[in-house]
Formats: structure tokens, sequence, C-alpha cells
């Protein structure tokens, strides 16, 4: 495969868009080589291609800028949950959703790899990827529709103990194995979670921050697992243009974060779910 540096920093760009806003970056990642076509085609089509590992080590870019945007959170979690090992107890606020937060991220974790095949294999074909964009804007207007009259705000309650109060254990790994929808191209990760947020009757604000917190852990995994692969001397030749496509990345990521904390203080997930359905039926009819 050669992928050159405009082809990885434009990968690297849609990819930290994408990430995080709730339209699916794997989707997109199969969907915009196939509408290219030409060379950006055979990323998808040529079974041999490294294409997917490259894709997936973009990601940890996007994993940096998610940590570093909710560090405090992080570090504040890690130390809450070291003192609870000793108590034997999770009775905090950030104890509790550390715990959480592991509970969610099982089951898309052992599900991701004892599929990784069959999903790898689904990956070069853009029609499914279409179904599921599509199938993932429904799921964000249905969502919406049911959750119209959720009238839960904040009020006096800090985002941490809002979510701590609104995620038990079992709706935990619900939430995660709502992710495992996200292993198909798609279907969005983000999207998922913060529905299932809205679901249990978190406000907007609330249940994105909850859907970010998440998402690193899912993230970061992934793109470690992939990265080696990237060192192996078949592969050597494009560090270039992935450390390229990283910095983008990484700057794109960040951009997202900033944006859609302050969309979602007010506005809803009905313009993504649009963007979804129009842009997945486009590409049902074009790949049909």
């Amino acid at each position: 495969m050669e992928l050159s540096y405009a082809q990885s920093i434009l990968t690297g760009f849609i990819q930290g868009i994408t990430e995080l806003f709730p339209i699916s970056s794997l989707g997109h990642a199969v969907l915009i080589p196939a509408w290219v076509g030409g060379d950006w085609a055979s990323f998808i089509t040529d079974p041999a291609s490294p294409y997917l590992t490259v894709t997936i080590a973009l990601h940890a870019a996007s994993a940096l800028a998610l940590f570093l945007v909710f560090r405090k959170r992080w570090f504040s979690m890690f130390g809450a949950s070291l003192k609870s090992v000793g108590k034997r107890g999770y009775s905090t606020p950030n104890s509790k959703l550390f715990l959480m937060l592991v509970i969610a991220t099982i089951p898309v974790g052992l599900l991701g790899y004892i599929f990784e095949g069959p999903l790898q294999n689904l990956f070069g074909d853009p029609l499914p990827s279409a179904i599921f964009l599509t199938l993932n804007g429904l799921i964000l207007i249905l969502v919406e529709r049911l959750t119209r009259n959720n009238k839960a705000i904040v009020g006096s309650q800090s985002a941490l103990e809002n979510i701590s109060d609104h995620i038990t254990p079992v709706s935990a790994l619900a939430v995660g194995f709502g992710q495992c929808l996200a292993l198909f191209a798609g279907i969005s990760r983000f999207g998922i979670t913060i529905s299932a947020g809205l679901i249990r009757k978190m406000h907007h604000s609330v249940a994105a921050e909850f859907a970010f917190l998440l998402a690193l852990p899912v993230i970061a995994g992934a793109s470690l697992l992939k990265l080696p692969e990237l060192f192996t001397p078949e592969l050597r030749h494009l560090a270039g243009p992935v450390i390229a496509g990283s910095i983008v990345s990484f700057g794109a990521t960040y951009f997202s974060i900033s944006f859609l904390v302050k969309w979602f203080q007010s506005k809803t997930l009905y313009p993504f779910a649009i963007y979804c359905l129009v842009v997945g039926a486009i590409s049902i009819v074009k790949f049909i």
C-alpha cells in the first residue's frame, strides 16, 4: 500500500472530525474512499491493504486529545478508585463512575477481539456501511423522539454527580453491549452512548460528557493494539504519512470536542441524524 501525505492528512482530518460526532468515523473511512474511487478505492477493496490498520492507528491521536481535555476528570477517577480499593467500596461519585466505565468497556472489548476477522472482511464493502449509517440516523431520531419530554436538568448537581446517579452497573453493561453495534462501520459509538444516556434521563450535555469519557478506553485500546503493526518492515514506509495524519487527527478531534461540548448544552442529535439518513440513503443507491 502506498499512502501519500495528502491522503493521510485528509484521512486524519476526517477521522478526527467524525470520531466524536455521532456519524461514525469507521463508516466514513469506508464510504469516502468508495465514493472517491481510483487509488482511494483500492484502500478498502484490496484484501492485503493495511488501510484499516492505518485508520485505527490514527485513533491514538484522538485518544490523546480526549485524555488531555478530560485529564482532570480521569486523574480524579484514578485517585478515587485507588482509595476505594483499599476501602473495598466504590461509594464516591468519581470511583463509581470509573467502575461504570470499566463495566461498559468490557463487552465491546471482548466482542471486538473475538470477531475482528469477520468484521475486517465486512470493512471492504461500502454497501453495509451505507445501510448501517442510515440505521444510525434512524436510531438517533428514535431516541430524540422517545426522550423529547425528558426535562432532566443538571441543576445544582455537577455533571459527575448526575452521571453517577443515573448510571447503574446494569445500565453500564447495557451501554457496553450497545457500543458493540459500533463495531459495524456506519454505527456511531458516540451516538449509541449518548443515546443511552438520554434514555437514562440525562441532560444532553451530561450524556455527552459520559460518552466522551467512555470513548477513551475503547479508542485507546483499539489504536494501541494496531500501532505495533505499523512498525513491521512491510509498513515502515508509512510512518511519515501516518505521523502527519495523526497530527491533523489530534487537532480535528480537539476541535470536535470543543464544538460538541458547546453544542449539547442547548441542542439535540437531530442535525446529525438527518445527515446520516441523507448520506446513508444516497450511498445505498450508489453502491447497491
